[in-house]
């Protein structure tokens, strides 16, 4: 009756690793001799290690990433030119904190989503909020909101964020009402929150994008006020996979050709 009792006051109250563990943690601390206080102490940082860990879960759905990227999974030694230690940095997330922003400028296939991703990954581990959507989704995403007015309402979604990641920007020129949509994105989050974006397209090419070049010189006025840049231009990785793909490939033709004859 007593388990009974204790099990259904431990649903109650919404702790699903000490009903889970408490007769395990109860045995050791009897096996130990240990006090009531320690018996305590090993069941709660169960508790609370569990509950960080499925919020840390949470947040990273919440985030939509297309792939899942660490740091440790980057070859920064393919990206000559990438400050390694400015990433290292942004991934502790004081960048968020001061709401600082993060272009990433290069190729395709250099690794800017990556290292976005990654950077994205480890604020939601930090207890940050973070969304990550195309720049051409998010500009449908605006058009459509406008058209059934709730566009409000999506503005108010997108503003919430620790951390916006828009990926791919310049990959598609956006319409009139499109760009001043995104600029207004980009305004509302003005000094509130860190938007961190990726453009295959150097800042003068920018204008083209947006289709003005006025409304352009107002947005990087706005993203790069306090901004820290990632030049990424080299050789795609894409690329270099496949020419070492190919290479390989080769060589097991030459070695299967030797050994014929």
């Amino acid at each position: 009756m007593t388990c009974i009792s204790l099990e259904a006051n431990l649903k109650t109250l919404r702790l699903p690793t000490f009903l889970k563990e408490y007769e395990g943690v109860a045995k050791e601390s009897v096996r130990k001799n240990a006090s009531y206080e320690d018996f305590l102490r090993d069941l709660s940082e169960k508790e609370v290690i569990n509950k960080q860990s499925n919020a840390i879960q949470k947040r990273i759905k919440q985030a939509q990433f297309p792939v899942l990227k660490t740091l440790e999974a980057f070859d920064f030694k393919a990206a000559p030119k990438l400050n390694k230690k400015l990433v290292l940095d942004l991934a502790q997330g004081d960048f968020l904190e001061q709401h600082e922003n993060i272009i990433a400028l290069g190729n395709s296939g250099t690794g800017k989503t990556h290292i976005v991703t990654s950077i994205g990954l480890r604020a939601c581990q930090l207890g940050k909020s973070v969304f990550f959507i195309q720049a051409s989704h998010l500009v449908h995403l605006l058009l459509e909101a406008q058209e059934e007015r709730h566009l409000l309402k999506l503005k108010k979604k997108l503003l919430s964020y620790d951390l916006l990641i828009i990926d791919e920007l310049g990959f598609v020129p956006f319409s009139k009402t499109g760009a001043e949509l995104l600029f207004e994105i980009f305004s509302n989050r003005y000094e509130k929150g860190s938007v961190a974006i990726t453009s295959n397209l150097p800042f003068d090419e920018w204008p083209q994008i947006f289709g003005c070049e006025r409304l352009t010189g107002a947005l990087l006025d706005r993203l790069t006020h306090h901004v820290h840049i990632l030049e990424m231009n080299g050789e795609s990785f894409r690329l270099a996979s496949s020419k070492k793909q190919k290479r390989e490939t080769a060589k097991t033709d030459q070695q299967e050709k030797e050994r014929g004859k």
